[in-house]
Parts: C-alpha cells; structure tokens; sequence
C-alpha cells in the first residue's frame, strides 16, 4: 500500500525553526518529485517547495530564503525545513510525490500522484 505520513507539526514560536518529515512507503522514491504544500485556514492550497529526482530544488517566493528540502531515497524520507517562523506559516502541511516530472510540475497539484495525509503547523507566541 502506498502512504506518504508527515510529522514534525505541531505549535511553535515566532522566529523559531521547524523540521518536517514525509515518510514514503510502497513506491520507489528515487522515481518521484516530492513536493511541500501548505493550506491556511480559509486560504487556497499553496506549493512552498519541491526536491526534484535528482536532489534539485524549487522554492516558491512566499518561502524562499527561509526553507530547505532533503531527500534519503533509501530511508524513504523527505525533510523540509523551515526557518524564521512567521504567524503566516500556520497552516497545514502536506507533502506529495509526483512521478518524474521537473520541480516546477511538482507544485501543480494536478500532478501529483500521492497525498500524504498532513500535519498541523500554528506559529502563535
């Protein structure tokens, strides 16, 4: 069965730094792009970050400077690190694989393939 678990959520301070974890089980990483999105409350989904099949990376604007992505293909692990934590971090993170396509494609949602189930980030002093 195939399921992407994040962890790492959960009520941090402003300026502090937070490290996500996407577990992949039941497909080969090394074939898929994993990608970062976050949702706020009464927001629309948005793509922060992509790490590509061969560890390159993308970064959308509203995060760029304060976020890192990792990958370990053979632990079936995914890091996302982020820095400098805003209360307009707050949302809900979800990571996502999408097969073989460039970092771009990974934050369009309408290529993903698998869904991992999220996990709460509030940024509140």
């Amino acid at each position: 069965q195939v399921h992407l678990v994040e962890i790492g959520g959960g009520l941090v301070q402003p300026g502090d730094s937070l490290r996500l974890s996407c577990g992949v089980r039941g497909l080969t990483l090394e074939n898929f792009a994993i990608g970062w999105f976050r949702q706020a409350p009464g927001k629309e989904r948005e793509g922060v970050a992509c790490i590509g099949r061969r560890g390159n990376v993308y970064f959308a604007d509203t995060v760029k400077g304060r976020i890192t992505t990792s990958r370990d293909d053979a632990g079936g692990t995914v890091i996302l690190i982020i820095d400098s934590l805003k209360p307009d971090d707050t949302a809900d993170y979800y990571c996502a694989a999408s097969p073989q396509v460039s970092v771009k494609r990974c934050l369009n949602s309408s290529y993903v393939q698998v869904w991992g189930q999220g996990t709460q980030v509030t940024v509140s002093s």
